[in-house]
């Protein structure tokens, strides 16, 4: 078989607030994902022997058994009984830790696009389940709307987003969530808001912001490379951060002051999509 490209989009939060905690210690939390038209591009190629193979690297440090596009790939494997195998490639794009999807993205991508490939056809809400088990994100990307998001990130409500331009930054540093979700001084109980808040943007901050940028100087050094040409906004739990445009050119004439003024920081420049470039994969096969 012949390999084949898939579209896995990175993702914004537009805002991040905890409302509280669950019995299994789980957070409960609010957001609104938007999807953008960059990311990684994850590379399949079907094998008749059943073997899942990761071919080349990952994210760095990430052990082939560890990889969510392995693990994504045996669990729809599993899942469906399907006899048939896979060989998995990724072009990545997406900085590990920066809090832009990377590795969730990934991982849908691989259960969407192996469902069509091995002709599985087990559904939207099976495979966004199956994500779920993977982790919070992935049923985002398995599903392929900006959405509103409730729950742990899995009760998701598809939301219609203007068009925007964004500058992003990574400023290179990788904090664990686990870890930052048992720092003391992070906000667990906002009080829950609505989407009129968010359309009003009467909630846009993210609880994660003020614990990072005490604890990572490179954060606060990007978040005041940023406000020189916008608004700078977390996005996640990662360290990654972002200005939000409303047209490309003023979006474009940002990146580069930020380029002639910091030039040593990582920024560059995405476009925030309709719907995943996915679901256009899909239908162009």
């Amino acid at each position: 078989m012949t390999w084949s490209e898939w579209p896995a989009p990175a993702k914004l939060n537009l805002f991040l607030q905890i409302t509280g905690r669950r019995p299994d210690g789980y957070h409960t939390l609010q957001t609104v994902f938007r999807l953008l038209d960059w990311g990684d591009t994850v590379r399949l190629r079907v094998r008749e022997d059943g073997g899942i193979y990761r071919v080349g690297g990952s994210a760095p440090g990430v052990a082939e058994a560890d990889d969510l596009m392995v693990r994504a790939a045996k669990l729809l494997q599993r899942e469906a009984n399907v006899r048939l195998g896979a060989d998995i490639s990724v072009e990545k794009r997406i900085p590990a830790g920066g809090g832009f999807g990377g590795g969730s993205s990934d991982a849908a991508t691989v259960l969407v696009a192996l469902d069509r490939m091995w002709d599985t056809n087990l559904g939207i809400d099976r495979l966004a389940a199956l994500g779920l088990t993977l982790g919070a994100d992935v049923p985002v990307f398995v599903r392929g709307d900006n959405a509103w998001a409730e729950g742990v990130g899995e009760i998701l409500t598809p939301i219609d987003l203007p068009p925007a331009w964004y500058v992003l930054a990574d400023p290179g540093v990788q904090v664990p969530t686990a870890a930052l979700f048992q720092t003391p001084e992070l906000t667990r109980d906002s009080p829950p808001a609505t989407m009129r808040d968010f359309v009003s943007e009467a909630v846009l901050d993210n609880a994660f912001e003020p614990v990072l940028r005490r604890r990572e100087r490179a954060v606060e050094a990007t978040f005041a490379a940023l406000a020189q040409v916008g608004t700078p906004r977390l996005t996640g739990t990662g360290s990654g951060c972002f200005v939000e445009f409303a047209t490309r050119d003023l979006a474009e004439a940002a990146l580069a002051r930020v380029h002639r003024d910091v030039p040593s920081l990582r920024a560059w420049l995405a476009a925030g999509a309709h719907a995943s470039p996915l679901r256009g994969a899909l239908v162009r096969i």
